[in-house]
C-alpha cells in the first residue's frame, strides 16, 4: 500500500486481517508512526516498499490522491516496473492514462472502493470500511483478466462486492453520484452560513444530511472533482438546468411539483433496485467473451461476489419487468 490515509490504511488493516502478507509506506510521518504503533508493517520509505514488492512480485496499490499519482508512478516505473498495479483513486481515466504512459510494463487494473468518510489519515482507517461496499474493478480494452481477477479477489477478501465497468463508464457514473453531490454540498453549506448565525442555529437533519460531505478536506474534493472535469461538466449542466426550471416554475406558477415529484420517484427507483431479489450469474474468465459478460453484469447493476476456479460468480438484480417475464 502506497499511502496510508483513510483508504490505504483501511486496506492495510483489512488485508492483514484476512491473513495476507501486506505492508505499506507513506510520505506522512504521522501516519507511518501511528500505523507502526498499531502493529502494522510500514516501510521507512516508498522506495524501500517498492523494492520489496519487486523482490516478491507483489501487487502494488496506489492509495494517494490523483494529484500525487504521477510522482508515485514514476517511482514504481523505476523500482517495481513489472508488478501488478492497481489504485483506489476516485477518477479512473486519468490514472489509467498515466499508468499506460509511465509504467507500460506493469499490468495495471484500475480500482475504486465506493467507501469513505469525511475523516482522513491513518487514525480514520477501519478494517471494516469495505464490508458490503461496491468496489469498481475496471475492465478496459487492455485489461489482462488474470490481473483483473487478482485485484477483484483482494476486494472480495476484504468484504467488498466487485462492480466491473470501464474507466470511462465509471467516471461518468461517479460524476453523478459522488462528485456532483460534493459540489452541491459545498454550495448548500455556503448558502446556509452566509446570512448570519440564525439559519445555522435552526439547521437540523436535512441540512446536516445535505452538507455532510462538504466537511471533506477541500484538497481531496478538488482532486476528484477537478480530475473528472470532462464527465462532471455535463452533469453539472443538467443539474443547473433542473434548478433553473424549478426556479422558473416557482416564479411563474408557484409550484415545485415537477421537480419534487421527479426527485421522489427517482429515490423510489433506487430503493427498488437495492431491495430487488437477484439471480445468480457465472462468468468463465477464460472465455473469449468474458470481458463483455463482465461489463454487461456491471452495466445492469450486478456485482461479482466470489471468484472460484477462474469463474466469476455474480448476482444480477431482477427488476420488476424481469420478474414478470417468468
Amino acid at each position: 500500500m502506497i499511502g496510508l490515509g483513510l483508504i490505504g490504511g483501511s486496506l492495510l488493516r483489512a488485508a492483514t486481517q484476512t491473513g495476507r502478507t501486506a505492508w505499506g509506506a507513506t510520505e506522512s510521518s504521522a501516519d507511518a508512526d501511528a500505523a507502526r504503533t498499531d502493529g502494522f508493517d510500514v516501510e521507512p520509505a516508498v522506495e524501500s516498499a517498492l523494492r520489496r514488492a519487486a523482490e516478491r512480485d507483489a501487487m502494488v496499490v496506489l492509495a494517494v490522491p490523483l494529484t500525487e499519482a504521477e510522482t508515485v508512478l514514476r517511482t514504481v516505473a523505476e523500482l517495481a516496473p513489472h508488478c501488478l498495479l492497481t489504485d483506489v483513486t476516485s477518477v479512473k481515466r486519468p490514472i489509467a492514462e498515466l499508468a499506460a504512459r509511465i509504467t507500460p510494463q506493469a499490468s495495471f487494473v484500475g480500482g475504486h472502493p465506493m467507501a469513505g468518510t469525511t475523516r482522513s489519515g491513518w487514525q480514520a482507517s477501519d478494517a471494516q470500511l469495505f464490508a458490503k461496499a461496491a468496489w469498481v474493478v475496471c475492465v478496459d480494452e487492455d485489461t489482462d483478466l488474470a490481473s483483473w481477477a487478482e485485484v477483484a479477489a483482494l476486494a472480495i477478501d476484504v468484504g467488498a462486492k466487485v462492480v466491473p465497468t470501464t474507466s470511462e463508464q465509471h467516471d461518468e457514473a461517479v460524476a453523478r453520484i459522488s462528485h456532483l453531490p460534493h459540489l452541491l454540498a459545498a454550495v448548500l453549506a455556503h448558502v446556509g452560513a452566509e446570512d448570519g448565525p440564525l439559519p445555522l442555529s435552526l439547521a437540523a437533519g436535512s441540512f446536516s444530511d445535505g452538507t455532510r460531505v462538504a466537511a471533506t478536506r477541500p484538497e481531496l474534493t478538488r482532486a476528484m472533482a477537478e480530475g473528472n472535469r470532462a464527465a462532471l461538466l455535463p452533469v453539472l449542466d443538467s443539474a443547473l438546468g433542473m434548478l433553473g426550471a424549478a426556479r422558473g416554475a416557482l416564479a411563474s406558477t408557484g409550484s415545485l411539483g415537477a421537480t419534487i415529484n421527479a426527485g421522489y420517484e427517482a429515490t423510489r427507483a433506487r430503493a427498488t433496485q437495492a431491495g430487488s431479489p437477484s439471480s445468480p450469474v457465472r462468468i468463465d474468465l477464460a472465455a473469449t467473451d468474458a470481458p463483455e459478460a463482465l461489463l454487461a453484469l456491471g452495466a445492469q447493476g450486478g456485482r461479482v461476489t466470489e471468484l472460484s476456479d477462474n469463474v466469476a460468480v455474480g448476482a444480477l438484480p431482477m427488476l420488476d419487468d424481469e420478474r414478470g417475464q417468468g
